[in-house]
């Protein structure tokens, strides 16, 4: 029953998101499929599995690492908006959100503005445990 399978090394690919290729999709299904050598129907049909869980490994990590950015940035916002709008006249609460917003972006790609941003927050009892327990 587990006799040698012939098969073309192929298997659908999977529906690909926004950004993911097909190209990196391929080149991995093949490195697994050279390395688990399949032979038998089980074989490829666990192989395949393999291919697809893997896929979807890597897929859900890009996933948990841009929700943490997105997140991050959130709490930084929300961090500084706590801070700078104490005491701030009404007035000037639409100006400050905007500029808190511009900050927070800026704090997630400017190794340096995070720095600071980080050192302003520290000054107010805010540490990177506070952050990420908002997060």
């Amino acid at each position: 029953m587990n006799a040698p399978f012939n098969t073309a090394q192929s298997s659908p690919p999977p529906m690909l998101l926004p950004g993911e290729s097909l190209k990196k999709y391929e080149l991995m299904r093949q490195a697994i499929f050279a390395d688990l050598a399949p032979r038998s129907v089980i074989e490829w049909l666990l192989a395949i599995d393999v291919v697809e869980l893997s896929w979807e490994i890597q897929r859900y990590r890009v996933l948990r690492h841009k929700l943490l950015d997105h997140y991050g940035e959130k709490a930084i916002e929300q961090t500084l908006r706590h801070i700078d709008l104490a005491e701030l006249p009404p007035e000037m609460e639409d100006a400050a959100h905007d500029h808190i917003r511009r900050n927070a972006r800026i704090w997630r790609v400017d190794p340096t503005a995070a720095r600071e941003i980080d050192g302003r927050l520290a000054t107010y009892g805010y540490d990177s445990n506070a952050i990420n327990t908002q997060v």
